[in-house]
């Protein structure tokens, strides 16, 4: 069967053989817009008959062996470590983390084009399956942390008693003393007054013990 593409070739080919038989002005012109209607038509025809583009397979490498790898271990945990570059740049969907009593399965799919995998098979010993161990590593290292977010940083360092050096010491250990004391329920307030009382009392008999 004949493609419109064809079809299209005949039909101007006639018109054009007609166009030199013709004499008349009129059928001339006829002609010649059809010859240009026709001719504009076939870029058209020939886009539309061109065949698919062909795809090519999506390149996604090869997968890496991890052989590289340190661990560690506490008195409850078995750590392990594996170090890949820009791999917080993959999407959370491309890490797998497979594990039994016996075995550890990691694999990070499409990262700089490849895909990296590390199986270790036949622990030392069993692990347990029910525990998410969160480990980030520290930029700086040799540093220690004495918390775990800036948020929980700051309102501790608010509830510490503030010292000012300038003041005299007995001062400043009074009103660390007012400062717990503020912060306790009526019941303990009653207990640290009592023993105040006991205790100036003593010093007013001349008592030192406490």
């Amino acid at each position: 069967m004949a493609s419109a593409l064809e079809g299209l070739q005949n039909d101007l080919e006639e018109v054009k053989a007609l166009l030199e038989k013709a004499t008349r002005k009129r059928v001339r012109d006829t002609l010649t817009a059809e010859t240009y209607r026709i001719e504009t038509k076939k870029p058209e025809l020939l886009d539309n008959e061109k065949p698919a583009a062909v795809l090519a397979p999506i390149a996604t490498g090869y997968t890496v062996k991890i052989s590289n790898y340190g661990w560690a271990q506490s008195d409850k945990f078995v750590k392990i470590y594996v170090t890949l570059t820009r791999v917080p740049q993959v999407p959370a969907e491309n890490v797998q983390v497979h594990f039994t009593e016996r075995t550890s399965d990691l694999l990070v799919k499409n990262l700089n084009g490849k895909s990296y995998s590390m199986i270790v098979n036949n622990l030392l010993k069993p692990i347990s399956t029910d525990t998410v161990l969160i480990l980030g590593r520290k930029k700086a290292e040799n540093t220690w942390w004495e918390y775990l977010t800036q948020a929980e940083k700051e309102c501790k360092e608010k509830e510490k008693p503030s010292y000012d050096a300038e003041t005299d010491p007995s001062e400043g250990l009074m009103n660390v003393l007012k400062k717990i004391y503020e912060d306790r329920d009526d019941d303990m307030k009653r207990t640290i007054n009592k023993a105040w009382v006991e205790s100036r009392e003593k010093q007013a008999k001349g008592d030192t013990e406490f």
